[in-house]
């Protein structure tokens, strides 16, 4: 499926800056989005995200009627990225096809996944997963959140614990322990609690053994927190709301085996890296 190219000494790669979850500068999750006529090797993929230093790069290579789409942290490829999906999507529903309402992306782990636009909104349809209750999480890991009390419940989905606490303070005021944190690799860390006024439930997301400290805004992991808030709190349509420094917002629906994930994105950067 992938074309690739192995010799080439030096390109210009198409460099786009996109604020994923947010409708405006400095708040949402950045992410970058290279556009590639072939595929580099995967060791000059991390070097680009890497020199990018943004929680996520995406990588699009043309094909056919799509695009061929990978996400790369600073250290590794991730099998799944909400945010820099949502960025790829902006780029090409606004800049590159803006007569397109609705775009598909190959992917190497995931599947096919489609971004259409949806009024101010992009709409993500991606994997549901349902979380399971983990009975054998470390024993370090309260301590590594420096949680005064026993969480809620302890869950798990692939490779990240879901850490369910009692309200929105309580996760918002958070202060984890980073370097215990990324002993836990290959596992992130997602925190969730009940939402207050203004949406249904908050989350935060640390992933440091991945290059990410905290992730301002975690599309992928939503693929969990939507099925599991909209079982305990008996709705199919939700507002959420992640708690980071840079703060953003969601809007996620259950649909059978999949769920949509709705949002806003922003550019903020137009350029060329020189590779």
């Amino acid at each position: 499926m992938c074309r690739s190219a192995s010799k080439i000494k030096q390109m210009r790669v198409p460099l786009f800056h996109v604020n994923a979850f947010t409708a405006g500068p400095f708040t949402g999750n950045p992410a970058a989005v290279c556009l590639l006529d072939l595929w580099l090797d995967d060791r000059a993929l991390r070097k680009v995200a890497a020199e990018n230093n943004l929680s996520a790069t995406a990588f699009l290579v043309s094909f056919r009627e799509g695009y061929e789409l990978r996400w790369f942290t600073p250290r590794c490829e991730i099998r799944l990225c909400g945010h820099a999906t949502l960025a790829a999507g902006f780029v090409v529903l606004n800049m590159l096809a803006p007569t397109l309402d609705a775009v598909e992306f190959s992917t190497r782990f995931s599947g096919p996944l489609t971004v259409r636009k949806a009024d101010e909104n992009l709409s993500m349809d991606f994997p549901a997963l349902m979380p399971v209750p983990c009975v054998n999480f470390p024993g370090g890991l309260r301590a590594a959140l420096n949680l005064r009390k026993a969480p809620s419940e302890i869950l798990q989905v692939n490779d990240t614990y879901i850490v369910v606490l009692e309200n929105e303070n309580e996760t918002r005021n958070l202060m984890p322990d980073l370097a215990s944190l990324e002993q836990l690799h290959p596992h992130a860390v997602a925190v969730t609690a009940p939402g207050g006024n203004d949406s249904d439930f908050v989350s935060r997301y640390f992933a440091p053994s991945y290059g990410v400290p905290e992730d301002p805004v975690t599309g992928s992991v939503h693929c969990a927190l939507a099925p599991y808030w909209s079982g305990r709190l008996k709705k199919s349509t939700l507002h959420a709301k992640q708690l980071s420094a840079r703060g953003g917002e969601l809007w996620c629906e259950r649909s059978g085996e999949r769920v949509l994930l709705k949002g806003r994105a922003v550019i903020t950067l137009e350029g060329s890296l020189f590779h």
